[in-house]
């Protein structure tokens, strides 16, 4: 989705959602959110989970210089000490060897992955362990380039979604699925603006 893919599918969902266009008005539209297909994005993927953004950077940096390929395989040799040492949880040392294993045996391929329907293409890595659906979900959209996901479980969209929309409260993650279905077939950039408007909207 590039700025291009961006405001067009916005200016669509805006035609007939007054109060995306509302809110378009109020923060404009957002810078685009592209990222490589490969191992190296899922790993920052597990890097960042539930850490903020600066030291998952710093981490990620720490990894890039032991790994400059940013290839599984190479990833693999260094062992979980020097994984550890870089800065990341024993549960996350872990998640990342399992994911550059099953790249390293071809148990996820993520060629194959690239080609799949949507639903699959998430459920493949789904498969793996410490990636779920928001996860899986976030690389479709930012690597693959997506075009109709919408990761509901995300706070940060949620509360979005409750002040774009004059909700009384802020929806769950099955709530938000289900409202972000008037916005099909743009729910990725829907969801690329929302993150936008957080940051920048009135609370």
């Amino acid at each position: 989705m590039d700025k291009s893919h961006i405001i067009a599918a916005l200016d669509a969902v805006a035609a007939h959602d007054t109060d995306v266009a509302t809110g378009l008005s109020l923060v404009g539209y957002p810078e685009p959110r592209l990222r490589p297909h490969g191992f190296n994005t899922l790993l920052s993927i597990i890097v960042s989970q539930q850490i903020s953004k600066e030291a998952a950077g710093a981490i990620q940096a720490r990894l890039e210089a032991l790994n400059p390929g940013g290839q599984a395989e190479p990833f693999l040799a260094l062992g979980p000490d020097a994984i550890r040492a870089a800065g990341l949880s024993r549960p996350k040392v872990a998640y990342a060897l399992g994911l550059a294993d099953a790249i390293a045996r071809g148990t996820l391929n993520l060629q194959a992955v690239a080609t799949m329907p949507d639903e699959q293409a998430v459920a493949a890595i789904m498969g793996l362990k410490g990636f779920g659906r928001w996860s899986a979900e976030i690389y479709c959209m930012f690597s693959l380039q997506r075009q109709d996901l919408f990761p509901g479980e995300d706070i940060a969209l949620q509360e979005a979604m409750r002040r774009l929309k004059g909700l009384p409260s802020r929806p769950d993650a099955k709530q938000a699925r289900l409202l972000a279905e008037n916005w099909s077939p743009h729910r990725s950039a829907m969801a690329v603006f929302l993150w936008h408007y957080y940051r920048g909207a009135p609370a």
